[in-house]
C-alpha cells in the first residue's frame, strides 16, 4: 500500500483565510493560513505539524488562456475527484504576476498552466517532513487580463499585502482601480467556492 493511501491527516495550507472560507473541515484535516509568499510559509511551518501529508490550496492566476474563473488546477498525482479539474504544472513565483504580458512570457518559458506564490515552499516543507504533498488551486484571474493594481508595491515589512495601502491607491483611481478590485473580489469568491466544492468531494 502506498504512503498516500494510508495518509489520514492532512495539513491544508493557504495564503489567506478567504481561500479557506468555503472548505468544510474533514476528519483529520487542519486548515492553516500562512500568509503570501515563501518566507511567510516557512515561518508558519517552522515547527513540525502533526500531519501525514500537506496540501497547498488557494487561488492561482491562469497562464493558459483556456482556463476560466473558478476552474480547478491540480499539480502532480494523488488527487482524485468526481468533479472536473485540469491536471498540469503550476509554477510558483514569489511575487504577484501583474500583467497579461508577464503571464504570456511565463507561459512560454515554463509551459505551466497557472501561477501562484506558495506551493514551492509548502512542497519543500513536505519533503523535509517526509510526507506526501498535493497542490490544488482555483483560478481567480485570467491569462489575458491585468491585475487592477501592482500589489507587489503594497506589501508591508512582514510580507503581507496591506489592505490600507491598496485602498488608498484605489481611491486615487476610482474609475479604473476600484472596478478592477471589485471584479477581482468576485473572481476570488467564485474561486473559493469552487475550491470548497472540489475539496468536499476529492480523495487525496
Amino acid at each position: 500500500m502506498s504512503v498516500a493511501a494510508v495518509s489520514s491527516s492532512w495539513l491544508i495550507v493557504a495564503s489567506e483565510s478567504r481561500e479557506l472560507a468555503n472548505i468544510a473541515p474533514r476528519k483529520g484535516w487542519t486548515l492553516l493560513a500562512s500568509g503570501p509568499g515563501s518566507r511567510l510559509v516557512k515561518e508558519a511551518l517552522r515547527d513540525r505539524k502533526p500531519a501525514d501529508g500537506i496540501v497547498s490550496v488557494g487561488f492561482c492566476g491562469a497562464l493558459d488562456s483556456s482556463l476560466k474563473i473558478g476552474d480547478i488546477v491540480v499539480s502532480g498525482e494523488g488527487v482524485e475527484s468526481p468533479r472536473s479539474f485540469v491536471r498540469g504544472e503550476i509554477v510558483c513565483a514569489d511575487r504577484v504576476i501583474v500583467t497579461a504580458s508577464e503571464k504570456r512570457v511565463l507561459r512560454q518559458r515554463t509551459g505551466a498552466l497557472a501561477v501562484e506564490m506558495e506551493s514551492a515552499a509548502v512542497a519543500a516543507k513536505a519533503r523535509e517532513w517526509g510526507v506526501p504533498f498535493r497542490c490544488i488551486k482555483g483560478v481567480s484571474d485570467l491569462a489575458e487580463e491585468d491585475m487592477p493594481l501592482d500589489f507587489n508595491r503594497h506589501r508591508d515589512s512582514d510580507g503581507h499585502f496591506s489592505r490600507a495601502r491598496i485602498a488608498l491607491v484605489a481611491l486615487r483611481r476610482p474609475f479604473t482601480a476600484i472596478p478592477g478590485l471589485l471584479r477581482l473580489d468576485r473572481n476570488c469568491r467564485q474561486a473559493a467556492q469552487a475550491l470548497g466544492e472540489f475539496l468536499a468531494d476529492c480523495k487525496l
